[in-house]
């Protein structure tokens, strides 16, 4: 899986392409992890190349919701494809995921939710 981070208005934004699994998910949590080592806590996902997810993706991103929610920051997830977001869907995960149909619209939400 290949990443692409940007910052734009304090949010980090990770662009990710391929699979997404046991190994992508490791590096995805260690990658995160870095910027939270900066006390950077507002992450937003763009999930638009993502191809493939499987339990252990699904973990990953599970176990950084978890890290970003004791920060006191915010996981965004955006641009799911069908079959991804079906995955969301039947694990009820979509209840606890803030998921948005489009990027922009996820990086909107950071300007009029308070992260205080």
């Amino acid at each position: 899986m290949g990443t692409n981070a940007k910052e734009e208005g304090g949010v980090v934004i990770i662009n990710l392409d391929g699979r997404l699994d046991l190994a992508s998910g490791t590096a995805l949590k260690e990658q995160i992890k870095g910027f939270f080592e900066q006390e950077k806590y507002s992450i937003h996902l763009n999930l638009s190349g993502v191809e493939f997810i499987n339990s252990s993706g699904l973990g990953s991103l599970v176990s950084i919701m978890k890290v970003v929610r004791l920060k006191k920051g915010r996981l965004t997830l955006s641009n799911l494809a069908s079959y991804v977001q079906e995955i969301f869907d039947i694990t009820q995960l979509s209840h606890i995921f803030e998921i948005y149909a489009i990027e922009e619209e996820a990086l909107n939400s950071y300007n009029t939710v308070s992260t205080s």
